[in-house]
Formats: structure tokens, C-alpha cells, sequence
């Protein structure tokens, strides 16, 4: 382990002044660059590097290769270089501009955050690991402490200590965010960073990591074979991708770009929900128990609790679920329309096999044809959609949308 002080001078030019971040393999120190005479901050690495010229030829050569990675998301790498410390050991060390923000780990410890607000932040570093994969750099060691919520959004440190896929594993990482191939000596890939951006999210979820094993002797120890767990109390679509980030095969991971097109359909089709969910009258009971089923609680709570639409109850439930969303109004022939995009859509629907929509599509039609039996023909459906996602034949997000779709249909019906 290697060990600085306050007045080190690293490279002959970088004066350490104070700590300002610690995590499983570094200390961000804030410095002063001597050299260009501006204060900077430097990332020192708290393990030796390997003596070995190959070792550290193969460090700098990744290091040059990080610092050619420019991304907006990324901080950018002003400088690498190796140092003597104190104690005699070889330490590996990235400069980069100093900025003001709170590292993540911070703000996880005040609390577990919105599900949005994790998503979105997630949906920013998938980006930018999926850039970086793209050019074959893996970063190993995706971590709250790594991330710096700053003015213009969530940065990633230590792209400057990155590895090119397929190089050998060096025991590099923080133990909470390490993949469990790594224990068994696997090369670098972007599955590990996968991995970790589960970890990641799971904890900006939950407040607290998935797993409670804090050092490399505790996950030597422990040998998982359970599936991996699930946050609750966020959409069925966080949850299970959360969980495919957290699995034990790295086959079974989806790829960073992967992720990140899941949370950002995620936060679309939630903003959605938010704003269909202020429906009046017989929809928002309908609404609000679709909502329940596409959100998960915890065992045992069955989350709001939603009773007849007429009732006061209703009412309270539906403005616990959401206080300022509103409803687009359409005439009858958009309101349809809407209906039968979502369900031809490619994304939401697009698994939606073809007897099912015809199905849905006939139902909705002899709804609206038949004089007088609107209501309970759009009740009828709702019952359909329902039937069908208990069949497995009807994704939950898709009976989502289509319940906001029909619920656009009865506002439309009701305008003079």
C-alpha cells in the first residue's frame, strides 16, 4: 500500500495539499501544478505497481490510450506518471483538472435517491462506458466514489488507469463493485463495468450495495449462488435490468449501451405514467392499479392501496401516486390513433404477438361503435389487457402505455 503525505512532490512538479476523496483503490489529492502554476487534482493509486518493466509499460501504454478518450462525461486526463513514495513503493498517479462537485458516495450516504434520479444518472455513465468500450478500454472500477455530481451533470473519474479488454486481471477494483469472474483470474472485459454500473445503480436505489462483503478475503469467501438480488419500489423494467447488470455469468450481462437504452426508455415511459395518472373519475382507478403492477414494493407491501374510482379513497391514492402530472387532451380520432401507434409500436409493444393486437384492436373498435356501451367496452378492454399480462402475452410496460392510451380516450369522449 502506498502512503503520501501533505508537501509530497510527485514527479518533480505536482505538490500534494490535502485529501480530498478516498476510495478501495485511490486518494484524490487536491495539488498544485508547479509546472503551469494552476491548482489541479491528482489521483494517486494506493497500491504498488509491479516492479516488472512490462507491467508498467503496459500501465502507461492504457494510461495514453485514456487520455486520447475524450468524452463529456469523462474528466479529462491532463497527465500519468509514477512516483517513489515515502515508504519505497512504485505508485501510478493521473492528473486531472480540478472540479467542484460532491463525489456520489456522498450523496448515497444522505439517503436512497428517487429511482429517476438514479436512472438518469445511470443512463449518463452507461454512455460514457459504452464509449469507452467501443475503443476497447475497460475501466474496472465504477464506483460511487468515481463519480463526481458536478454543475453540468455526473463525471466519471479513472478513465486514466483503464485496461484494454483482454488484458490480464491485476486485482484492481473496489470489493463491492468487483464481477465474480474476476476471483477466478478472468481477463478484462466490459461485463466487470457492467457489473459495477449494477452495483452502482442498486445502491443509488437502495442506499446500500446488493452484497455485504467489503473486502477481497470476504468475497473470496463467499460463493453466491442465489439469484441476484432486486431493488424494490421502482418499475419492473429498473429492477429486472438492475438484476441482468448484477448476474453471476458475464455472458448474461447486457452491454452498456444496452443499459443505457433500457433506462432512458424506462424514464421515458415513467414520465408518461406520472402524467396519465392524473386522469379523474374511472380512470385513475384503472390508471393507478396499473401503475402498482408495473412498480415493485418490497415483500409484503403491496405498495399504494387503490379502491373504487367513485370513492374518496381514490382520490388519496391517486394523489399520493403522483401530485402535479397532467393529461394531454385529444379528440377521439388522435386518442385512437395514439392507441394503435403504441401498439404497433417496435419498442414498448413491439413483442406483442399479432393474434393479441388484432384481438385488442377488434375490442377497442367494438367499444366505440356501439352506441351507449363506451364505458363498459373500454372496461372490457382493460380487463382484456389485464388477462393477457397475466398470460404472459402482454408486457407490463406495454399494458402501461395502452392503459394511458385509453385513458387519453375517455378524456377525449367527455370534451364538448
Amino acid at each position: 500500500m502506498t502512503r503520501h503525505e501533505p508537501g509530497d512532490l510527485l514527479a518533480r512538479r505536482y505538490l500534494l495539499l490535502e485529501p480530498l476523496a478516498t476510495g478501495g483503490m485511490s486518494v484524490i489529492w487536491r495539488a498544485f501544478d508547479q509546472s503551469l502554476q494552476r491548482t489541479v487534482a491528482v489521483k494517486v493509486v494506493t497500491s504498488s505497481l509491479q516492479t516488472g518493466l512490462g507491467d508498467r509499460a503496459r500501465a502507461r501504454t492504457e494510461a495514453r490510450a485514456a487520455a486520447r478518450f475524450i468524452h463529456p462525461d469523462a474528466i479529462e486526463i491532463y497527465d500519468y506518471g509514477e512516483a517513489v513514495t515515502r515508504n519505497g513503493a512504485v505508485a501510478a498517479f493521473v492528473v486531472m483538472p480540478l472540479l467542484n462537485g460532491t463525489p456520489l458516495a456522498e450523496r448515497i450516504a444522505v439517503g436512497p435517491m428517487p429511482w429517476p434520479e438514479a436512472a438518469s444518472i445511470g443512463v449518463r455513465m452507461a454512455r460514457v462506458l459504452a464509449a469507452g468500450h467501443t475503443r476497447g478500454l475497460v475501466h474496472r472500477d465504477v464506483t460511487a466514489e468515481n463519480v463526481l455530481l458536478t454543475p453540468d451533470g455526473p463525471k466519471l473519474l479513472d478513465f486514466g488507469i483503464a485496461a484494454w479488454a483482454g488484458a490480464p486481471d491485476d486485482d484492481c477494483g473496489t470489493p463491492p463493485y468487483v464481477a465474480p469472474e474476476r476471483l477466478d483470474g478472468a481477463a478484462t472485459h466490459p461485463a466487470v463495468d457492467v457489473y459495477a454500473l449494477g452495483v452502482l445503480l442498486f445502491t443509488m436505489i437502495t442506499g446500500r450495495t446488493p452484497y455485504p462483503e467489503t473486502t477481497w478475503e470476504q468475497l473470496e469467501a463467499a460463493r453466491r449462488t442465489s439469484p441476484p438480488p432486486r431493488p424494490a419500489g421502482v418499475p419492473h423494467s429498473v429492477a429486472a435490468l438492475c438484476q441482468r447488470c448484477l448476474a453471476h455469468e458475464p455472458e448474461r450481462r447486457p452491454s452498456a449501451a444496452e443499459v443505457a437504452d433500457a433506462l432512458t426508455a424506462a424514464l421515458r415511459l415513467g414520465k408518461r405514467v406520472r402524467r396519465g395518472l392524473a386522469m379523474a373519475g374511472a380512470g385513475v382507478g384503472a390508471l393507478a392499479l396499473s401503475f402498482l403492477a408495473w412498480f415493485e414494493y418490497p415483500p409484503g407491501d403491496p405498495g399504494p392501496v387503490v379502491t373504487a374510482p367513485t370513492s374518496s379513497a381514490s382520490a388519496t391514492a391517486s394523489h399520493r401516486i403522483t401530485e402535479h402530472a397532467q393529461v394531454e387532451v385529444h379528440t377521439i380520432r388522435q386518442a385512437v390513433d395514439g392507441f394503435h401507434a403504441t401498439l404497433e409500436d417496435s419498442g414498448v409493444c413491439g413483442a406483442t404477438e399479432g393474434d393479441v393486437a388484432l384481438d385488442i384492436k377488434q375490442v377497442l373498435r367494438g367499444s366505440l361503435v356501439t352506441p351507449g356501451k363506451e364505458e363498459s367496452g373500454l372496461a372490457g378492454l382493460r380487463r382484456k389487457l389485464a388477462d393477457r399480462e397475466r398470460e404472459g402475452r402482454l408486457h407490463p410496460d406495454c399494458r402501461v402505455e395502452l392503459e394511458i392510451r385509453l385513458n387519453e380516450i375517455t378524456v377525449a369522449r367527455r370534451q364538448p
